[in-house]
């Protein structure tokens, strides 16, 4: 088992509820604190463990993922601001929305164009599959008319 900086020894399932509240928060001290650790030991182990550093990188973006959604919230509802019921009212902060927008439009062009490749693939594959079934109908016809000695006419010849 590894040993945390003053000689005392990890929790035994430290990395699992450190990773868990990496995600909520997206703060590596409090995600410490929560699992009982020192940061660090978990730096540490970052360096030296590739799966923990995986799973730390896939926390962090979850929790920012997080973040984004409590900020797209409070952007499109507005935040209270002024004194009491009577005298507050909404505000709303553009510049940030601007950038939020700005940012998740890349990554929406991103996504999209993976879509696009994915579909492309759809309908090559598919285009591969209808020559393939022409060219099985092709044979079939060939053989048949080597067999029998009369060529389709008409219906029968798409069949």
């Amino acid at each position: 088992m590894a040993k945390q900086e003053a000689g005392k020894r990890l929790p035994k399932d430290w990395k699992d509820k450190f990773l868990a509240e990496l995600a909520q928060t997206s703060n590596v001290s409090a995600a410490a604190r929560k699992a009982g650790v020192e940061t660090t030991a978990v730096y540490k182990t970052r360096r030296s463990d590739a799966e923990f550093y995986r799973h730390w990188q896939e926390a962090l973006a979850e929790g920012y993922d997080n973040l984004e959604m409590d900020l797209l919230r409070r952007l499109r509802i507005g935040e209270l601001t002024g004194g009491g019921p009577a005298k507050s009212r909404r505000k709303y902060d553009n510049a940030i929305a601007f950038r939020l927008l700005s940012a998740h439009r890349e990554a929406v062009g991103r996504q999209k164009a993976l879509r696009a490749n994915e579909d492309e693939d759809a309908i090559i594959k598919s285009i591969n599959e209808k020559l393939s079934k022409m060219r099985k109908r092709q044979l079939a016809m060939r053989e048949s008319v080597e067999e029998s000695g009369v060529y389709p006419v008409g219906d029968d010849a798409g069949q």
